[in-house]
């Protein structure tokens, strides 16, 4: 949740914000018009309570009769003023905790600018793309022919983006989400086996509310939520409480399946398992300092580029600019995987700090020692990685001329083979 006294004393700066966020800086002048009525009418309504107060305490000291009549129907007066205030009010709260809800986080000073996804920053490409001595086949085509993916019984059974994987194909991906688990385990993550569906205020507080409303899964009867990704309910384990300082950074690990409806136009873009409305995902969260969120994105990253080392296949790192950075995020890193058949770079990592953006919506405090001031932590998330683009480039890139896969080598205890045919 963006912070409401940032608005009110640097409006000009969060005006500036919104712009670089290609968002609409006029929304500052909307929340600031319904603070003013809101603290005005709490203004005059503090100051009718304290009237009516000392009038009902006067009243019962009164001897006269007709004194106490006009009195009490002063305070009758007062009460009715009182109640339309008190609307006001509780209208003005509603009103404006809605209009704070869409307002995106700060991006740190450092993101670049720009005004989409074109103008991100690639950092680094670490790893040199394979020569093949042959053209490489796309996994849309390679996986059926290994029998590995079947397409089309996974539309027969939930329709368009939907697939089955069997054979090795299931047995690789779930070697994938063991490795990773247990890679960051080693990375010093504790691991989490989550709900996989969860409240709307769980939803909410991970900032996918309301904004992201149209692209999630929603059991209206149960008013539960399908998670989009386990950054939704590691975010709430701790709401509503005060961390201790002491145990700070605390890193947790959670694999889930996410569901997302993923409203893209038809073509390339949703051919084969790269965009699906189900899919699997490892993610990395963390809760520390405020004055450390810096370093830790910086781990955070390093942690899920060792996935992308360890699998040897070629990745690079980008900075997002202020155009494409997600809603909650005041920086990220994208992870992108190298897709040979495809020609192309598959992000399977986002790995952003959040500051204290989460956990203002959850309200997650720590104090730093005993009976000091209460603060909010911040929150860190990463993919590490997500699974459909990752399971993509380890079929692609390790493709051989007969149509066979081989296993890359550190999946391979957990695979028990080292060729797929």
């Amino acid at each position: 949740m963006f912070d409401l006294k940032l608005i009110r004393e640097q409006p000009e700066r969060v005006r500036e914000m919104l712009r670089k966020r290609g968002d609409d800086p006029s929304r500052v002048d909307s929340i600031l018009a319904v603070d003013e009525v809101r603290r005005t009418s709490l203004a005059e309504l503090e100051g009718l309570r304290a009237q009516r107060n000392t009038a009902s305490k006067e009243i019962g000291r009164m001897k006269d009769e007709a004194e106490r009549e006009t009195r009490k129907q002063q305070v009758r007066e007062i009460n009715t003023r009182i109640d339309a205030l008190d609307k006001i009010v509780n209208d003005a709260d509603k009103r404006l905790n809605d209009l704070i809800a869409v307002v995106p986080n700060m991006p740190d000073d450092d993101v670049p600018f720009g005004k989409d996804d074109s103008e991100n920053v690639v950092l680094r490409t670490i790893g040199e793309p394979r020569q093949f001595d042959f053209e490489p086949v796309p996994h849309w085509d390679l996986g059926p022919a290994l029998g590995i993916i079947d397409f089309e019984r996974g539309i027969k059974l939930a329709g368009s983006r939907f697939y089955v994987l069997s054979g090795a194909g299931a047995r690789l991906q779930r070697a994938v989400i063991q490795w990773m688990l247990e890679t960051h385990i080693r990375q010093g993550y504790r691991e989490y086996y989550l709900p996989f569906m969860v409240k709307e205020q769980v939803v909410f507080a991970s900032g996918q509310l309301p904004k992201f409303r149209d692209n999630l899964y929603h059991d209206v009867e149960r008013d539960a939520w399908m998670v989009p990704t386990a950054e939704v309910p590691l975010t709430s384990l701790h709401a509503d409480e005060i961390l201790d300082a002491k145990k700070l950074p605390l890193n947790y690990v959670a694999y889930t399946p996410c569901f997302r409806k993923e409203n893209m136009a038809a073509g390339k873009d949703v051919r084969g398992i790269k965009r699906g409305f189900q899919f699997d995902k490892v993610e990395m969260y963390k809760f520390c300092l405020p004055e450390n969120s810096e370093a830790e994105l910086e781990t955070l990253r390093e942690n899920a580029e060792e996935i992308c080392k360890l699998l040897e296949i070629p990745y690079r790192v980008k900075i997002l600019c202020t155009g494409d950075i997600g809603f909650g995020a005041r920086k990220t890193y994208d992870l992108e995987l190298w897709a040979p058949a495809q020609k192309e770079w598959l992000e399977v990592s986002s790995c952003s700090n959040v500051g204290d953006f989460q956990a203002r919506r959850a309200n997650i405090r720590f104090r730093r020692e005993a009976g000091a001031k209460t603060e909010f932590v911040h929150t860190l998330n990463g993919s590490g990685l997500a699974l459909p683009r990752t399971m993509i480039a380890i079929m692609e890139n390790y493709q051989q001329k007969d149509g066979s896969i081989v296993v890359p080598e550190v999946l391979r205890p957990y695979v028990k083979m080292d060729v797929i045919k």
